[in-house]
């Protein structure tokens, strides 16, 4: 039996487990993905990109990469909505049931971007293979045991035993995740909200139906016993349509023929003759569950093998790659000694109610765009931007976040408030523009908005007395980030003088108001409880 050690374990292959894998291979962490199918995807799944997600991306080194694999401008087909219509011939008459803001300037230096899994999933491999990861396909689990140092393996490569000792182990084998399964954590939530049947298929004359109208995803009503909806994010053939079905109405995914999917997709388009291909049919099952711990011992859940819920709002692939990102860099911490282990109990602090929030968030756009939704139901969503970029973090490594603080606030608050994302300010660099946001990957970084605050020399005694590096930068006119004067101190809630302590993850774990003659120790119990030590 062959048998491999490695620092961390990666049970599947998606969109997940594969950025976990790219983010830790970034921290000079190298991962094995085992995935059971013999590929990466070959369907244009999770085709939306959020703009925090290419953050991330940015941030790890490669969203040039992912950026190349974009066809044409997809922005305005962000812009465009959801929206509604009897038939496609007749999307001009279309309404709005969504308008979502998503991204800005003056938000992220990045933008939305429309792509499907089946590409972006073979740039991840490889990217973690340039890092020194490895990803197994045909690969599958059965069996792991822990104890005290570690976690071992059993796996199947294509019939051959295959034996992991791993430190960690990511638990990325999605909603029906075998991997939860054997560690006995339990669920909660609505439970299956309705059944699709995601159609692949291609159709010239849609395209020319439809090239004068942009939209995310566009619903047609004439379809009988159905409401499809019609995604054009992946930018290329083929189109996904998914047409609902009904089990308690005696309906079964084995009524979907080939020639119902044809009626279905022609009756929606309001062309009887149109020239359609089916290409592929997947069935699949719209919930919202969420596991009721994302750790156990060394074992971490994330993405789907963590919380399923309905697609409304394209949350789903995005919040597991947020899900990666925060997990690999405190991963990558405690490995290199840079951060203990209490550190790793905050993911699932953070994750978890992140989570559940945007498990709620999906299924009131479900019911609302299902016409399931009374008025109370659609005062609770908040906006798109909120849920992608706008959410707060509670947990014991982050200091100054009041115990009954939001996950979701009505407004958007990038204001420097500990547990959200530090806000994004252009800055001027021996000539460079930069964002703020391109300053956090690999280490803890203060800033401040005075030479004389006296933060930069208290950063350097703290992060070396606590063995846990801190950069500091000053962003003012002087400062080695040039900025506008008082952009610091607007942005980040504390005056010139002050202070903030932001994560690798670009998530704020601390700020002061006062200089460091007086809030050094501060800054020390900050950072101590931001890396789980003493």
């Amino acid at each position: 039996m062959q048998e491999i050690s490695v620092p961390v374990l990666i049970v599947g292959a998606g969109p997940v487990g594969l950025s976990a894998a790219a983010f830790l291979g970034r921290h000079g962490v190298k991962a094995l993905v085992a995935e059971r199918r013999d590929s990466t995807s070959t369907l244009p799944r999770a085709p939306g990109l959020q703009a925090r997600t290419m953050e991330l991306f940015r941030a790890a080194g490669f969203v040039s990469e992912i950026r190349a694999l974009e066809m044409g401008d997809s922005h305005p087909y962000f812009e465009g909505g959801i929206i509604q219509t009897r038939t496609f011939a007749e999307i001009d008459d279309a309404v709005t049931l969504e308008a979502p803001s998503l991204d800005g300037e003056h938000i992220s230096p990045e933008r939305v971007m429309g792509c499907g899994q089946d590409r972006y999933e073979r740039v991840l491999v490889d990217l973690v293979a340039a890092a020194g990861g490895t990803v197994k396909h045909k690969t599958t689990l059965l069996s792991f045991r822990q104890d005290d140092s570690g976690v071992t393996a059993e796996l199947d490569e294509d019939g051959r035993p295959l034996r992991v000792r791993a430190q960690y182990v990511i638990a990325a084998d999605g909603a029906g995740s075998t991997t939860r399964g054997m560690l006995g954590i339990e669920r909660t939530g609505r439970g299956t909200v309705f059944d699709a049947m995601s159609i692949y298929f291609r159709a010239p004359e849609l395209e020319t139906m439809l090239a004068h109208r942009k939209f995310i995803l566009c619903y047609a009503t004439a379809a009988p016993g159905t409401l499809m909806g019609l995604s054009r994010l992946h930018g290329c053939d083929p189109w996904l349509a998914a047409p609902l079905y009904f089990p308690d109405r005696g309906e079964t995914r084995e009524d979907f023929t080939d020639e119902r999917c044809l009626e279905i997709i022609r009756t929606a388009a309001g062309r009887p003759e149109m020239d359609v291909e089916v290409m592929a049919k997947v069935p699949w099952r719209g919930a919202q569950l969420v596991a009721e711990t994302f750790r156990s011992g060394r074992i971490f859940l994330a993405g789907d093998a963590a919380h399923v819920h309905p697609p409304a709002g394209g949350f789903g692939a995005n919040t597991g790659i947020h899900d990666a990102h925060n997990l690999a860099w405190k991963l990558a911490a405690v490995l290199a000694g840079t951060a203990d282990e209490p550190l790793l109990d905050s993911y699932d602090a953070e994750r978890r109610l992140v989570g559940e929030a945007m498990a709620a968030q999906a299924l009131v756009r479900n019911r609302i765009r299902h016409g399931h939704a009374d008025a109370e139901t659609a005062a609770q969503m908040v906006d798109d931007v909120i849920v992608t970029l706008g959410y707060r973090y509670r947990s014991a490594a982050i200091t100054g976040v009041p115990e009954d603080a939001r996950v979701l606030e009505p407004e958007l608050e990038l204001t420097g408030k500990p547990g959200t994302r530090a806000p994004h300010c252009w800055l001027e660099r021996n000539g460079e523009r930069l964002s703020t946001i391109d300053l956090y990957y690999d280490d803890f970084v203060l800033l401040t908005g005075s030479r004389d605050s006296g933060w930069l020399e208290a950063a350097d005694r703290v992060g070396k007395l606590l063995g846990t590096p801190v950069r500091g930068h000053v962003l003012a006119e002087d400062g080695d980030l040039r900025t506008e004067p008082g952009t610091f101190a607007a942005a980040h809630g504390v005056p010139e003088h002050g202070a903030v302590l932001v994560r690798p993850d670009a998530f704020v774990a601390w700020r002061s108001d006062a200089g460091a003659d007086t809030a050094e120790d501060a800054l020390r119990a900050a950072l101590a409880a931001a890396t789980g030590r003493p």
